[in-house]
């Protein structure tokens, strides 16, 4: 009988940076993920979880080990089946069109496999490209 691994959180995160408008992807288990169970979607993440340290994250969904994704509107880690009209989970086709369909609530749980944020705040980066401007700055004023 295997018990390695079992209730080891394993999560594949996908970090977007809206303001070079690219993302990455980053995988995250054991310990590194333990601080991740029982978010929500909404809350703000310290990014030295992800490998950004001195960057603030935002939990903006995600997708379990089925497919199912992860709706705001939805508390808890449960699945439910709800009737959706729009957003997450549905896009209908015709005006007005509604379907019952299976999501997952907005709690991170062990079931969850793929975690979207984005960055909110970058503060060791934005003072590294500052520093560095002032450099070319100081660098072009001697020189001209």
């Amino acid at each position: 009988m295997r018990n390695e691994g079992f209730n080891m959180a394993k999560f594949k995160i996908i970090v977007s940076d809206p303001e070079a408008g690219k993302s990455s992807s980053v995988e995250v288990e054991g310990s590194r993920a333990a601080p991740l169970i029982g978010r929500r979607i909404g809350e703000a993440v310290d990014g030295s979880t992800v490998g950004l340290s001195g960057c603030k994250m935002l939990i903006t969904g995600g997708c379990d080990k089925d497919g199912f994704p992860m709706r705001p509107d939805v508390h808890g880690g449960v699945k439910a089946g709800i009737l959706l009209s729009q957003s997450v989970g549905f896009k209908p086709r015709e005006k007005g069109e509604r379907k019952r369909k299976t999501i997952r609530g907005n709690t991170i749980t062990e079931d969850i496999v793929q975690i979207n944020m984005k960055i909110v705040e970058k503060q060791k980066k934005a003072k590294e490209i500052e520093a560095t401007k002032t450099e070319k700055s100081i660098e072009a004023a001697k020189s001209g």
